[in-house]
């Protein structure tokens, strides 16, 4: 634990420091607010202790500065000069508490321990929800609600046994990590899992892709070519989206299934195959009968097993393991230190809906994590149409190409809000004096 003073008399400082001296708590202290907001950004201490009225920097000001770099540090503001306008705006602003000197010791004491006691109790939640995390893997699926661990449940009594299964769910639920699970935990795990998208293939070539052709079967064919069923022989064909594939497709594919025998274009003689299926849909493949655009024995087939991957928003819990999962993912392949998220930022993650599901969550994350130059992600961070695109920020719209261009836009942005400020510039991004300075000096700003 942390904990910040800035006061323009000496001697309040040392009276603060040494009654709040506690043997598992590091105390910084500073006359000047700037150098102040610099220890922030650098240190980052759980509670901040300031007065109201000093040179330059003004207390208000300082805590409007702390809340921009992160809401989740406790900032208590003390004054010789009360007012309950002052007050009230202090605390609107973010402020934990607001008192008049003198403020008796206990109180200051007692405050205080309870602040801290809440931080700690924010770093064992977050150590639990690592722990949780890791618990809540499972071959690559995330998540720790009843309704992910009947699905857990589901692959593991199927992935055995099955020859067909279908899984069904919205977009970006996952359907993809529920077909690979199956395949990994199936005697078929030794063979290739082979993947078809059906809504990524022209009419005209699904036979040829499926069940391969003989050279010289149409215009093109240079060459004798084996198709997706016989690369996938001895594992595990995906066909993704199966409710697009064309009705002539289907037929030849319930033959397939039927007859584990494939017969490629140009050739009359068939191919032994030992493949299972896994299909996967987002729609409503009953609909799809009832409309003729879908082949009632194939669905019948198919369905044998029929497994529903939950949408996000039914996920209760879900939602902050996701996110941690996919920070530490984008953290670890971006190559930066981002580790947390502001509380104003979960805020709004867990008030959006999500209807692309567990696909948008993904990108929101990976997001975030690239736009973010300090160790923590804030609202100004997420793609715009989060939180409005209305804050003040100096982040530029994601037009660039690579994440260098990004950081490279942001940094000259902040140094002409600044009027070349490194200090100013460094604190509206939200990272230390040092760490501007390293990336000034790396992309030949400085």
């Amino acid at each position: 634990m942390t904990l910040l003073i800035i006061d323009d008399n000496a001697g309040n400082l040392e009276l603060l420091s040494a009654a709040l001296r506690r043997p598992d708590v590091e105390i910084l202290t500073t006359e000047d607010p700037e150098e102040g907001l610099d220890l922030v950004a650098s240190r980052h201490p759980q509670i901040v202790l300031t007065d109201l009225v000093m040179p330059r920097v003004s207390g208000l000001e300082v805590l409007e500065r702390v809340m921009a770099f992160d809401p989740s540090i406790d900032v208590i503001l003390m004054t010789a000069h009360y007012s309950t306008e002052t007050a009230v705006e202090a605390i609107k602003k973010g402020a934990s508490d607001y008192w008049n000197k003198p403020v008796p010791i206990d109180t200051i004491r007692r405050r205080v321990d309870q602040l801290l006691e809440t931080s700690r109790r924010r770093l064992r939640s977050a150590s639990l929800q690592r722990e949780m995390l890791e618990s809540a893997e499972f071959h690559g699926i995330v998540g720790n609600s009843p309704q992910m661990w009947d699905l857990y449940s589901r692959i593991e009594r199927v992935a055995p046994h099955y020859r067909t299964v279908l899984v069904t769910g919205a977009t970006g639920t996952g359907k993809d990590l529920v077909a690979k699970a199956l395949h990994r935990l199936s005697p078929a795990t030794s063979g290739h899992l082979v993947i078809l998208n059906c809504s990524a293939v022209v009419e005209t070539l699904f036979e040829s892709e499926m069940f391969g052709h003989a050279r010289g079967a149409f215009t093109g064919a240079a060459a004798d070519k084996a198709g997706l069923f016989e690369h996938a022989h001895k594992g595990t064909l995906f066909l993704d989206e199966i409710g697009d594939m064309p009705l002539s497709t289907q037929a030849k594919l319930l033959r397939a299934i039927q007859n584990q025998e494939v017969q490629r274009l140009g050739t009359l003689t068939p191919r032994h195959v030992d493949v299972r299926i896994i299909a996967a849909t987002n729609r409503d493949l009953r609909q799809a009968i009832g409309a003729r655009t879908f082949r009632e024995d194939l669905y019948y087939r198919l369905s044998m097993v029929e497994i529903a991957v939950p949408a996000l928003a039914g996920r209760e819990g879900d939602l902050p393991l996701l996110v941690r999962y996919f920070t530490r993912r984008f953290s670890d392949l971006y190559r930066k230190p981002v580790s947390g998220w502001t509380r104003r930022a979960e805020i709004v993650m867990q008030r959006h809906g999500w209807p692309g599901n567990v696909r948008e969550l993904e990108n929101a994350v990976g997001h975030g994590c690239m736009m973010a130059l300090g160790e923590t992600i804030d609202v100004g961070d997420l793609p715009p149409y989060l939180w409005g695109g209305e804050m003040e920020a100096v982040v530029p719209p994601v037009e660039l190409a690579g994440l260098e261009e990004q950081e490279r836009a942001l940094l000259q942005k902040a140094l002409e809000t600044a009027k070349g400020n490194r200090t100013g510039a460094a604190r509206l991004l939200r990272i230390s004096r040092d760490r501007m300075r390293y990336r000034l000096k790396k992309f030949g700003l400085g």
